[in-house]
């Protein structure tokens, strides 16, 4: 099969069910920015040599492309997502009792791979907020009548249970990539720059 199909040369893509929209609104927007994140958390995965660490990556991965699936209309079981979440939980507070308390905030950076996962926790955050704006707009599965059409133009309803797992999963996630990245420069005895404000000119 061709990686080319040319149905998407004229500037729309499809969503699940067979619907087109344009490969400008709102919906493809934020599970482009879903596909992103991947790639970065791929990236990372790549530069860890701890095979545990290398599959739970992995699994997030492919947390990442069933939000991005569900978004578009995929209708499945997220009841793994919340399991996923618990395990996120239970990683944070295992990195936070090896790392030192902060009271402000730092600057991101510090080793390479470090920074690299201060970008993926920031790329995290802002598909949390684009996907907390798409939501916030689109009609819920529970609460729409029978037979009405959904409301914009992707025509896509939720169910709450599902925006709830899934904002919950994305917030957690940014945590987790902070905590890791403070982890990560911890281990290589890189310390970190605290934000002390506006820094006054070199004399």
């Amino acid at each position: 099969m061709s990686i080319y199909t040319r149905t998407g040369d004229t500037g729309t893509t499809a969503l699940f069910g067979g619907k087109r929209v344009l490969k400008c609104e709102e919906l493809v927007d934020v599970y482009g920015s879903i596909d992103e994140l991947n790639s970065w958390v791929g990236l990372i995965s790549s530069d860890f040599d701890v095979p545990d660490v290398q599959q739970f990556l992995e699994a997030i991965q492919s947390d990442l492309f069933t939000i991005g699936s569900t978004l578009a209309g995929w209708r499945g079981d997220l009841v793994l997502l919340d399991s996923r979440i618990k395990e996120m939980e239970a990683r944070i507070d295992l990195l936070e009792k090896e790392l030192p308390p902060i009271k402000n905030f730092i600057l991101p950076g510090g080793t390479v791979l470090g920074a690299r996962t201060h970008i993926v926790r920031a790329i995290c955050r802002r598909v949390e907020r684009q996907t907390v704006a798409l939501i916030s707009r689109q009609p819920s599965a529970r609460l729409q009548a029978p037979g009405a059409p959904a409301t914009g133009g992707q025509a896509v309803s939720f169910q709450q249970k599902d925006k709830n797992i899934i904002l919950k999963y994305l917030n957690r996630l940014s945590d987790l990539f902070f905590m890791l990245a403070r982890f990560i420069n911890k281990e290589e005895n890189v310390e970190e720059v605290v934000w002390s404000g506006i820094r006054s000119k070199p004399s």
